[in-house]
């Protein structure tokens, strides 16, 4: 709580990276409820413009060297749940 979180996210694709490739980070609360898109990279980072982390996530990422993490920013207890990071990089997925 409090300092920034880095959620690491590495992927490897048999296809060269281009400008296609997608990156979505999705959340859901650890009490339940549906999935909420937090992230979204397409290339350049899209950070979410409503929800619980509007303006709390930033890009750490280098899609050329695999690496697709983001950063929250002063997390609280919360924000505790289940994060997923999607990579899809046609015709790679």
């Amino acid at each position: 709580v409090g300092e920034q979180a880095l959620l690491k996210c590495s992927f490897k694709s048999s296809s060269p990276i281009t400008e296609s490739l997608l990156v979505d980070w999705t959340y859901r609360p650890h009490s339940g409820g549906g999935m909420e898109t937090v992230f979204h990279y397409q290339s350049i980072p899209h950070p979410t413009t409503a929800g619980r982390f509007r303006d709390r996530i930033s890009w750490v990422g280098n899609v050329a060297n695999g690496d697709a993490s983001i950063a929250i920013h002063s997390p609280e207890l919360s924000d505790n749940g289940t994060f997923i990071c999607s990579v899809k990089n046609p015709p790679d997925v």
